[in-house]
Order: structure tokens, then sequence, then C-alpha cells
């Protein structure tokens, strides 16, 4: 038996609900030892409901911190993601954060400092990456097969699915709406994919044309128009140092039929890819144009339909050999900190209509 990896839940949400804790206890080695949340009531309905009756439960992350534990898991909004990452790592906890890493890149890069400082590991909750399409095109791409990819799109839209609980249409607390949700999926498997981090401009628009309308037929009810707050969609055009060109598309609510969430298109000196009907990869063979389609049912690649593995289980996996086994981590936070300066910048390049550029930074 490996040995039990202790843990403590910060935000007792959506996210720990219908990701993390399902996933902790499908791992079967990570015990959590502690859930904490500004309402108690939640966290003691989270430790009876998720079976770990022994944990222990705390309104103050602060004093969870005094506690015995491996690692910490940060599931707030976005705005208090830096600040107990911080204060975790500087008492000697792992971190597993949830995305985006941080709501600016200033919060962002002093965690990215703290990890350093402290030698603890720290991770950001991109899932993504552990899909079967996500896991065979990243080993396409490092294998050359699709060449010097040097356009891309990263696509993240949703036609009428805006989240209408917590504080997801709340800019103080996320920092903005698709953008910084589930354009931050988009836009971490595309920079991955392509292994470039090094951003030489942005420029960006950002809309909030529906988020005032009501019968929005959305799919988990009306919105309330006087609480979006947040943008509906938002664009970039993202230039990288090296010339390589990404497009951003990311959505919560646009008059659309082409509607992809989590997904890339790479296009390479040797071959293309997308993932717009399962994955495909089209290139050119014995003078003919060509397409492929990879098996990546429970026949062939582990999928994620209750047969296989789960990109979440994977996910609290990785984190784990990471803690325990001194593994290293698949998502890592130097990686997740150009995420989060990109997405920055398109909104301010929204707020000015001024591209910005990552030298002036």
């Amino acid at each position: 038996m490996d040995k039990k990896m202790r843990v403590g839940i910060v935000g007792c949400g959506g996210i720990a609900r219908g990701k993390h804790l399902p996933a902790i206890r499908e791992q079967g080695n990570i015990e959590v030892a502690a859930f904490c949340d500004l309402i108690e009531e939640r966290a003691v309905d989270y430790r009876e409901k998720y079976g770990w009756p022994n944990a222990k439960i705390f309104t103050d992350y602060r004093e969870m911190l005094k506690e015995d534990l491996d690692a910490v898991y940060v599931l707030t909004p976005n705005k208090a993601h830096s600040t107990i990452t911080i204060d975790a790592l500087h008492a000697g906890k792992n971190v597993m954060c949830e995305k985006p890493m941080a709501k600016t890149a200033a919060d962002a890069k002093a965690m990215l400092d703290a990890a350093k400082e402290t030698g603890k590991v720290l991770t950001i909750g991109y899932q993504n990456r552990y899909r079967p399409d996500s896991t065979y095109l990243k080993r396409s791409c490092d294998n050359g097969d699709l060449g010097d990819i040097y356009v891309a799109k990263a696509h993240a839209i949703r036609r009428r699915a805006v989240p209408t609980w917590g504080v997801f249409l709340d800019e103080e607390a996320q920092g903005g709406g698709p953008l910084i949700d589930i354009g931050t999926h988009a836009l971490d498997l595309t920079l991955w994919m392509m292994d470039n981090y090094q951003p030489e401009s942005v420029m960006g628009s950002v809309y909030k044309k529906l988020g005032d309308q009501t019968e929005t037929a959305n799919a988990w009810g009306d919105w309330d128009p006087k609480k979006y707050t947040v943008e509906d969609s938002a664009f970039g055009f993202i230039k990288m140092k090296n010339g390589a060109t990404i497009m951003l598309e990311s959505a919560w609510a646009l008059n659309s039929l082409e509607v992809d969430e989590a997904k890339t298109t790479l296009c390479g000196t040797k071959a293309g890819a997308d993932m717009k009907d399962g994955l495909r990869i089209n290139s050119v063979k014995y003078n003919k144009q060509i397409v492929e389609k990879p098996e990546l049912d429970p026949a062939g690649v582990a999928f994620y339909d209750g047969k296989g593995e789960n990109p979440d289980v994977i996910e609290q996996q990785v984190f784990y050999d990471a803690v325990m086994n001194g593994k290293d981590v698949v998502v890592k936070p130097e990686q997740a900190f150009v995420v989060t300066q990109i997405l920055e910048a398109i909104y301010q390049s929204a707020r000015t209509g001024k591209p910005v550029y990552f030298d002036e930074k």
C-alpha cells in the first residue's frame, strides 16, 4: 500500500464537489484531513457527503495550515488563489491550485516566486491535458510529427451556457468571465502542444453584448443582468517571439453554432491537427491529402467514459506522485503563469484599444 497523502481543502464549492473530491476518493491514496470554508455548514456537509468523518473543520484557512498536512487544495474564487497559495507554501505545504493560476499576473508571479523560495510543489488544475486526445496529440507534437507549429487556434465557445451560481458573474471576485474561466483551458492546451511560452504581443477584444438580455435560453436558467458584471465573450490575437500566431476565442454566450470547448487547432509545416470531430491529424502522403483519426476508445487508449481513466483522477495521481514520490508535475507553475499573463494582456488591450507588448510589461 502506498502511503496516504494528507490534504486540506480550502473552498467547498462547485469545483470541489464536481471535480476534486470525487477524483480524490477514486484515486485512493489521498486522505482529506481538513475542510475549510467561510460557511462552516458547507464544510461539514462535504465532510459527511464524501466520507472523511474524521476530517477537521475550519472557517479560517490560516488555522488549517497549522495542521499536519502534506498538501493543500486551493478551490476558492480566483481573487483568493494567490494569498492562500503563498501562505500554504510558506507553511510548508504543497499546493494544488485550481485554474486559473490567479486573478492577475502579479498575483501569479508572487505564487511562482513563493514556490521557488520554499521548494514546495505547486501545480495548477488544467486537467484537460490528461484527456486521451490531448496526450496523444502532445506525444505527436513532441515527436515532431507536425513540424514547426506556426499557426494555432484555442477554442472555448459556448452558445448559451453561462454559469449562474457562485461568483462566476462577479468581476471583482473572478477577474473576468469566459476568457479567464474556460478560455484559460484552451490557451493552456495550445501553448502546451506548441511548447511555446514566449509571447511577444497581444491584441484583444472583449464584449458584453448579451449579458443584459432576458429570456436567454441559457443551459442553467436565465442569469440576473444586474449581477452580470463580466464579459460574455472575448477574443485574442497572440503573436509569439518566434513569429507563431495564436487566435483565442472564448464565450459563455454567443450566437454561433460552432461550439467547442477546451480544444485546440494546430497548423505545422509537416501536418495539422484539430479536435473538432474527435482528434484529426491532416497531412499529405504520396501526393494525396489525408486525414488520420486515432482510435481513442477503451479498445485502444484509455478514455474517460466510465470504462477507462478519468482525467480528473490522473490529475490527482500526478499530484500525489509529485508530493509523495518526488516526480515532476505535468502542469508547471511557470507555464500557468504565462497563461495568466496572456489573459491579462487580452483584457488590458481590450480596455485601451492598443496592443500589449511583453517586453514592456
